[in-house]
């Protein structure tokens, strides 16, 4: 059973273990460059197919259409994430895994399983057509959530919710739609070559109109269904290995499921397509970002509610909490930042909303019992990186939470509950350490 002071130490306290020097293959820069090198190589193989398969001049027509949607698709995404933005590698590297290595994988996967089905049933449609109904969305889902799967186990801290889920399934589907609406858009060029079509009434017009068009968010919508499973997965305490499993598998069943009715669409008539466009794919595009919106809101909630302990103890100013709960505010604080003080200022005021979001997030899990092993290590972090920026934040924050809405005293502290946290030495300082043990209970998150 570990315990935890009942109130963060002074910045500069003890700096705990003495660092532990990993094996060579455990290294930072070697697993990054092998992540590098295998991705790299996962795009030449990409490039070389889908050159391949629709020329040089296809090729180049099908990646000048297939740019268009996806800046529209990230900056989506990252509007979703901004109370906690995560960290750019995190989405690099998941639109590079669907662009080259889900990709990759899907072209192979696929063609053997339909060239292997035709061969044993001597039929090449109804192979074609199992292809795309039932092969196409196991092996191309199951190649997206993998990206899902090395992010939420390698970057715990930055996989905590719904969100992060929604964000990193979303871009890593991005990245795959990418390449294959290349390889769609490439093909379709190289076939209106051949038979002299142009302009609006050819195939990659067409092509260009639905897969650009009115379905930029197919894939994206597919694979966030496992980004939420895998989302309450991280809501779960670490104690419930069974839902911690079957939440991700539930998700990606969906994620299947609905791909599976969509590839299907073109069997269901002359206007089959239109109708599961209309009665699947909008509902639940309406209800996946009815449910996103939600959980940003609720998100915004957790931090006025989890951040006043850290006001008591004089880690933070007394109109913070709710500054850094409001969207408006804290983009007025950046705003004040950049005015004043230039951009270096605003980034970080930027850095310091994201680390005390961290905080007030973690600070929940705690209260929940969901905090991991590493909580006071964590916290402890977060406040040396709040109390790093103090100096340029404290003020924009304060100005925007004057500009935004008055605010009556905060309450004080409740005597039960979370923990209790000794109150500040001077305005705006560390606290002080007790001199006596404190009256109330400290809270210890790994109490079974």
């Amino acid at each position: 059973m570990a315990i935890h002071p009942p109130y963060p130490t002074q910045p500069g306290g003890p700096a705990g273990r003495a660092p532990i020097h990993p094996h060579w293959w455990q290294r930072r820069w070697v697993r990054y460059g092998a992540l590098i090198t295998l991705l790299a190589m996962s795009g030449l193989v990409i490039l070389a197919l889908v050159r391949e398969q629709t020329g040089t001049e296809g090729f180049l027509v099908g990646l000048g259409l297939a740019v268009f949607p996806v800046p529209l698709l990230v900056a989506a995404f990252r509007w979703l994430d901004r109370v906690e933005p995560g960290p750019w590698r995190n989405l690099l590297f998941s639109f590079a895994w669907g662009a080259c290595a889900a990709a990759l994988i899907a072209i192979v996967a696929n063609s053997f399983a339909t060239r292997w089905i035709a061969m044993a049933t001597a039929d090449p449609s109804s192979a074609d057509t199992l292809g795309a109904t039932v092969i196409a969305p196991v092996v191309e889902e199951s190649a997206k959530a993998a990206a899902v799967l090395l992010v939420f186990l390698f970057r715990r801290r930055d996989f905590t919710g719904i969100v992060d889920g929604v964000v990193i399934a979303g871009i890593t589907a991005t990245g795959f739609a990418f390449t294959e609406n290349i390889l769609y858009l490439g093909t379709a060029f190289g076939s209106d070559q051949l038979s002299g079509e142009s302009g609006l009434t050819s195939v990659t017009a067409a092509t260009f109109f639905v897969r650009v068009v009115m379905s930029p968010f197919a894939h994206p919508l597919f694979t966030v269904l496992t980004g939420i499973g895998f989302g309450f997965a991280a809501l779960s305490a670490e104690r419930r290995h069974v839902r911690r499993v079957l939440l991700p598998l539930t998700g990606l069943l969906l994620a299947m499921g609905m791909h599976a009715i969509w590839n299907s669409s073109s069997d269901f008539g002359e206007f089959g397509f239109f109708g599961v466009y209309a009665a699947f794919m909008v509902p639940a595009f309406g209800l996946l970002t009815w449910l996103v919106v939600w959980t940003r809101q609720r998100e915004l909630r957790t931090v006025r509610t989890e951040l006043p302990a850290y006001t008591v103890a004089g880690w933070l100013g007394a109109t913070e909490p709710w500054a850094l709960g409001s969207m408006r505010a804290r983009r007025l604080a950046r705003e004040y930042a950049g005015h004043h003080f230039g951009k270096t200022a605003a980034r970080s005021v930027a850095e310091y909303e994201a680390y005390a979001t961290s905080l007030a997030f973690l600070r929940h899990r705690g209260r929940r019992g969901r905090a991991g092993a590493d909580f006071v290590v964590r916290e402890r972090e977060l406040l040396d990186e709040l109390w790093r920026r103090r100096e340029i934040a404290r003020p924009a924050l304060a100005y925007a939470a004057r500009a935004t809405t008055p605010l009556p005293a905060p309450p004080p502290w409740p005597a039960h509950g979370y923990g209790y946290i000794a109150p500040p030495a001077q305005p705006y300082g560390p606290p002080a350490q007790a001199s006596a043990p404190t009256p109330y209970p400290a809270y210890n998150p790994y109490r079974s």
